[in-house]
């Protein structure tokens, strides 16, 4: 997707809105109507009859016939791909789990959920032609939304060709534009060199070449206006116009973190795929990883507070989103090495053990007295691509297969 900045006039915002609302409400009342089909009831309606039902609502509902209908169908359209994807995963799902004892499972799939009012602000525009983008001049370009007209967003690279798009208002108020198109993936640059990435909480990732790189979040001063915001917004009066400007400022600052986030794992991702032929990376859950530790009323979790933390810091340095780019800027080119075991095991001597591991930044050798940067020590375990299959401490597994001039952690 190839998202732009979208400019809306106040005329044109409150339109957009009242696009938003309209496909949300046809998307929530598609998930009421197949919420109450039953098995043994026979099946639940399909699109084509959902659109006659649409039509005959549109006849009885001024306001919504003063919608779109090609947007409104379009959340139908949209609502029954979402019900087939999520059929298809919980196929999958069962066949994976069968067999597996209820607490070795993983969570199942859950089916497409409902869409409220100032978080899921959005709808889809299909068969967009060459003559519905325009470009104004060097810095804007122009979309047409049905009964609305010409919107201008800013023309920040050129405009892939797409058969659709996607209007969305983010929590901070700001509008965009995605085409949807899938842009050509990175050619490897053919040097044969190999890259382990180590993903981390205070590294947000440590190559096997010796580069740690963090991702930026906001900067002191915006984390403390952010904790003020956040006690203001506590002692606010729900539904009043000051917890709704406390709200904007709120997720203005965390829009801003957001960006920053993603502007780094884009530039992360793409310079990893044009420097490497193979990208190495830890096989991690991170949903799993980040799942809350509250538990339930029978059975409460512990140190729930620090839990909550954690996850904070592992989705604030986007493991999943870098692997995710990187898969796509570099398909084929991305293999994923067990997790077990990597930052006990030196990368020199093989020997594993949990004492080697002196602090978060300093790993010390027990074995051969190899001393250096933990989480380098561990992308450089995953670079080789070897995993420790038992835990280790007496023993060592041997050394490193490695090749120098192949592997970029042969970089000192």
């Amino acid at each position: 997707m190839s998202r732009y900045r979208l400019y809306p006039t106040p005329n044109q915002q409150a339109a957009l809105l009242r696009h938003c609302a309209s496909a949300r409400f046809v998307w929530n009342l598609a998930i009421e109507q197949r919420s109450w089909w039953q098995p043994g009831r026979g099946s639940a309606p399909g699109f084509s009859l959902q659109c006659r039902q649409l039509t005959d609502a549109r006849a009885a509902f001024p306001w919504l016939a003063e919608g779109s209908i090609i947007i409104q169908q379009q959340a139908l359209r949209d609502f029954h791909q979402a019900w087939s994807n999520y059929a298809a995963a919980l196929r999958t799902w069962r066949v994976r789990v069968a067999g597996l004892p209820i607490g070795e499972r993983q969570a199942s799939p859950g089916p497409p959920s409902w869409r409220k009012r100032g978080v899921d602000e959005g709808f889809r525009v299909v068969a967009v032609g060459p003559g519905k983008v325009r470009r104004l001049n060097r810095r804007w370009g122009a979309v047409m939304v049905p009964k609305l007209g010409w919107v201008r967003f800013r023309w920040s690279r050129a405009v892939p060709a797409a058969t659709s798009y996607r209007v969305t208002c983010d929590r901070a108020g700001r509008w965009h534009v995605a085409f949807a198109a899938i842009p050509p993936g990175i050619p490897a640059p053919g040097n044969g060199r190999v890259v382990g990435v180590d993903r981390g909480v205070t590294v947000s990732a440590a190559l096997s070449t010796g580069e740690l790189l963090v991702a930026p979040s906001l900067r002191p001063a915006e984390a403390r206006r952010l904790r003020l915001l956040q006690r203001r917004l506590a002692r606010a009066k729900r539904g009043s116009n000051r917890r709704a400007r406390v709200k904007r400022a709120v997720a203005r600052l965390h829009a801003r973190a957001a960006d920053r986030r993603t502007n780094w794992v884009e530039q992360t991702s793409t310079d990893l795929a044009r420097r490497f032929d193979t990208i190495r990376v830890e096989d991690l859950n991170v949903q799993a990883m980040t799942k809350s530790a509250k538990g339930t009323v029978e059975r409460p979790g512990r140190q729930v507070r620090q839990k909550a933390g954690l996850n904070r810091g592992i989705l604030g340095q986007g493991w999943g989103r870098v692997v995710t780019r990187l898969e796509q800027k570099a398909p084929g080119r991305v293999e994923k090495t067990p997790a077990a075991f990597t930052s006990q095991q030196c990368h020199v001597c093989g020997h594993v053990a949990a004492e080697s591991r002196k602090s978060q930044a300093l790993f010390a050798c027990m074995a051969c007295g190899w001393t250096g940067n933990a989480d380098v020590n561990a992308a450089r375990n995953i670079a080789a691509g070897r995993a420790v299959p038992v835990r280790g401490g007496s023993g060592s597994p041997g050394p490193m297969n490695r090749e120098p001039h192949h592997v970029a952690s042969s970089a000192a």
